[in-house]
C-alpha cells in the first residue's frame, strides 16, 4: 500500500497540487486496504493519514495500512471537519476527486480549511493507478473469475429449460455466495429470447422455452476484486439465423481479442471488432463499447470503445464483448476477461465459447 501512495505522489507535480484528499471509498481501500463504508484519506510526500469514525476504529486497526497514522472522528458526519488540522503548516495546493466531492462538500471543505490552502481541482489520479494491476490484483482477479465461471458451469448440467430467468440467477448468484464469494460484482443478467435484446435486461419471472437463445452475464467480487463474463447458450437448437448471428459474434470477439496487446488504443481495439460487424449488415445492432476495465470496481478503465482516448498497457484488466441485439428476436453478446501483455493478452475466463445447446 505504501508503494501505491509513493507512485501517487509522483503524479502531483503535473496536477499543480502538493497534497491529495481521497474521498472515493474505493480509491481510499486501494490506497489504504480499508474496506469500510466511510473514510478518506490525506496523501502527501510526507504524509499519509487515514480518518474515520468510531464506528470502525477496531476494522481500521485491522485493515489500514501501517504507513497511515489513523484519526477517527467522534461522529460519522465529521470526516471532512478533521482534514483542515491534520494538514502540515504554511501554504499548500490541497487536490480533491472532482469525479467524487459533491459541491455541498466543497463547500464545506472550503469553509474548514485554513485561507493559505488552496483547493484544486484533480480528475481519476488514483484511477490511473488502479488501472495497471499488481500481481497479487491479477491473482485475485483470476480467482474470481474461476470461482463465477466453475459456478456457471454447474448450471449448465442442470435443466434450463421451464427454468424462470430470475430463478436461473438467483441460482448462479446463490452457487458462488456458497463457493465463498463476498457478492455478486453487478446484477446477474439472464435474458431469453427477444428479452436478450436488451443488453442490460433484468431477469423476469418468465419461463425459458425450447429453442430460446438465452444470454447470462455474471460476475462475483471475491478479496475486494471483480469478474465479469457473458456468454449466450442456446436451449435447444436455435435455428440457422441464429447460429449465422452467433458465429458472426463470435467471429468479432476473437478478432477484438487478437487486437489486445499494450500500447494498442482501446479506439483502435474496439474498431477491429466492431469492422466485423458492421460489414455484416449489424452496425446498427452492436450499440456498446467493445469492453472496459475490471479490477475493484466492474466498471473501471481503461475503456474499449468508439470514444475512448485511453491506450492499453501491460496489466490492464479488460473485457472483450461485442454483441448483436436484434429488437423483437434474440440477443447474443460473449465476453472474455483478459490481462494484456506486452505482445498480447491472456485470457482468464475458462468457459467455452463455441454455441452451448442444453435441453
Amino acid at each position: 500500500m505504501s508503494d501505491r501512495a509513493e507512485r501517487l505522489t509522483e503524479l502531483f507535480a503535473e496536477a499543480g497540487i502538493d497534497v491529495l484528499l481521497v474521498t472515493d471509498l474505493v480509491n481510499v481501500r486501494y490506497l489504504t486496504g480499508y474496506s469500510g463504508s466511510n473514510g478518506l484519506a490525506l496523501i502527501g510526500p510526507q504524509l499519509r493519514m487515514f480518518i474515520s469514525d468510531f464506528r470502525y476504529q477496531e476494522q481500521a486497526a485491522e485493515e489500514v495500512d501501517d504507513s497511515f497514522a489513523r484519526r477517527i472522528a467522534p461522529a460519522p458526519q465529521g470526516l471532512l471537519d478533521l482534514v483542515g488540522e491534520a494538514l502540515p503548516a504554511g501554504e499548500l495546493r490541497l487536490g480533491f476527486e472532482a469525479d467524487h466531492v459533491s459541491v455541498n462538500q466543497h463547500q464545506c471543505l472550503r469553509a474548514q480549511l485554513r485561507d493559505d490552502v488552496d483547493l484544486v481541482s484533480t480528475s481519476r489520479l488514483v484511477e490511473t493507478l488502479r488501472a495497471v494491476k499488481e500481481p497479487d490484483e491479477v491473482a485475485r482477479i483470476k480467482a474470481a473469475s474461476a470461482l463465477a465461471d466453475a459456478a456457471f458451469e454447474r448450471l449448465l448440467r442442470e435443466r434450463i429449460v421451464g427454468r424462470t430467468e430470475r430463478q436461473l440467477a438467483l441460482a448462479l448468484e446463490n452457487d458462488m455466495r456458497q463457493r465463498g464469494a463476498e457478492r455478486v460484482s453487478f446484477e446477474t443478467i439472464v435474458a431469453a429470447g427477444a428479452h436478450g435484446a436488451l443488453p442490460h435486461a433484468q431477469p423476469r419471472d418468465v419461463e425459458i422455452r425450447e429453442g430460446d437463445l438465452v444470454v447470462f452475464d455474471w460476475g462475483t467480487e471475491l478479496d475486494g476484486y471483480c469478474s465479469d463474463c457473458t456468454r449466450t447458450i442456446a436451449a435447444g437448437d436455435p435455428g440457422t439465423d441464429a447460429r449465422d448471428v452467433y458465429e458472426l459474434v463470435l467471429e468479432s470477439q476473437l478478432a477484438g481479442l487478437q487486437a489486445v496487446r499494450s500500447g494498442r488504443g482501446g479506439k483502435d481495439v474496439d474498431g477491429v471488432a466492431r469492422e466485423m460487424i458492421a460489414a455484416s449488415g449489424y452496425a446498427e445492432h452492436f450499440g456498446h463499447g467493445l469492453g472496459h476495465g475490471v479490477g475493484l470496481e466492474v466498471h473501471e478503465r481503461p475503456t474499449l470503445s468508439t470514444r475512448s482516448d485511453d491506450e492499453l498497457q501491460a496489466s490492464n484488466v479488460v473485457t472483450v464483448e461485442p454483441g448483436v441485439y436484434l429488437p423483437r428476436q434474440f440477443g447474443i453478446r460473449i465476453e472474455d476477461l483478459v490481462v494484456v501483455t506486452d505482445d498480447g493478452c491472456e485470457i482468464l475466463t475458462s468457459v467455452p465459447k463455441q454455441l452451448v445447446v442444453v435441453d
